[in-house]
């Protein structure tokens, strides 16, 4: 059976940088206060109209399909990952590939929030293998900023995310030891709600019987309702320490997963690329694996949390950096929304 190998990689990121500061306009916050709980610096923010978690996805990958040699013409598989897709449905797969102006090619949306990425590769490792498809188009992208709340009640929410996208494209190898060696993935519902956008939805509160009601009639109102919009319940919500503390548990214990099945120890990565949910996690995680600094990668401080599209964004800003070299064994984690969990190892 064939490899998959990354051919070509991009990213995009919005031009309209908000920093710490930026974001006190708005909300009772500060520098000081972000920085330590999160690392972050600044953050893109896509503009407010015209531009899209479809659109930058694009944009990052017109850059991977130039660099894997290509042209959309030639991509027979599209799998986009996002949590913030432009419609409710359809997906930005198909909206890509309008876009592109690509062939009457398949369309996967994977929707495991900051994990999606990493499953989206997953996915397309396995068709390439079994040689379905050549040229397979990965993307991650987010426009979180058009669906926060920034007011000082979400700042523990709304001052981690940022907008941005990454790409992709995988293509088969015949060369040993190259290309993605393993994937491993992950999920626990037990504790779906502590990190999640319940509105608007289908679950007519089976799951969460205190959150505002409905209207009594006989058919529809279910999905969305002027209360919950009013009171909030439409707002993201996360709850900041429990993550944390999951996190930091299945993050490394994803990564050493990946090493035990390839016969590897820690000493042996050349580059981790964590998704950036928060630095001290990223560093949290380096420490327990003893890992140097120059082992592990992380941007959070630019970008902020880009969940499905960070550890491409990542990924390429690292190549691109000169920190990934042919031979190279990198590292890709992720953990979100869920939960899932993820990890992929790579001979570049």
């Amino acid at each position: 059976m064939q490899s998959s190998k990354i051919a070509g990689i991009g990213y995009y990121v919005p031009k309209n940088v908000y920093t710490n500061d930026d974001l006190s306009r708005f909300m009772e916050t500060n520098d000081e206060w972000i920085q330590e709980r999160t690392g972050i610096k600044e953050r893109r923010f896509a503009d407010r109209l015209g531009e899209t978690t479809t659109t930058m996805g694009v944009e990052a990958a017109k850059i991977a399909i130039e660099r894997a040699g290509i042209t959309a013409q030639d991509v027979d598989f599209i799998i986009f990952a996002t949590l913030s897709p432009d419609y409710y449905f359809p997906g930005c797969g198909v909206l890509l590939q309008r876009e592109m102006k690509m062939k009457e090619i398949g369309a996967l949306d994977v929707r495991n929030q900051c994990s999606g990425f990493l499953y989206a590769l997953s996915i397309a490792d396995q068709f390439i293998k079994t040689g379905m498809y050549k040229n397979i188009l990965v993307v991650g992208s987010e426009k979180h900023s058009f669906a926060m709340d920034f007011e000082t009640r979400s700042r523990n929410v709304s001052v981690i995310f940022g907008d941005g996208a990454g790409a992709v494209v995988l293509q088969p190898t015949q060369k040993e030891g190259q290309g993605i060696l393993s994937t491993h993935l992950h999920s626990d519902g037990a504790d779906a709600e502590i990190l999640a956008m319940f509105y608007p939805g289908a679950a007519a509160n089976k799951w969460l019987p205190e959150k505002p009601g409905y209207p009594e009639q006989e058919l529809g109102g279910l999905f969305m309702t002027t209360e919950q919009l009013e009171s909030g319940a439409v707002l993201p919500y996360m709850d900041g320490p429990a993550v944390f503390k999951k996190a930091v548990v299945k993050f490394p214990e994803v990564i050493k997963e990946a090493l035990a099945a390839n016969n590897l120890t820690p000493q042996d990565i050349d580059m981790l690329v964590p998704h950036q949910a928060n630095l001290r996690i990223s560093q949290y995680v380096q420490q327990l694996l003893g890992l140097k600094d120059e082992q592990v990668f992380n941007n959070i401080q630019k970008y902020g949390n880009t969940t499905a599209a960070s550890v491409p964004i990542a990924l390429c800003e690292a190549w691109e950096a000169g920190k990934i070299k042919e031979g190279d064994l990198v590292c890709l984690a992720a953990f979100g929304s869920g939960f899932t969990w993820a990890s992929a190892l790579i001979r570049w």
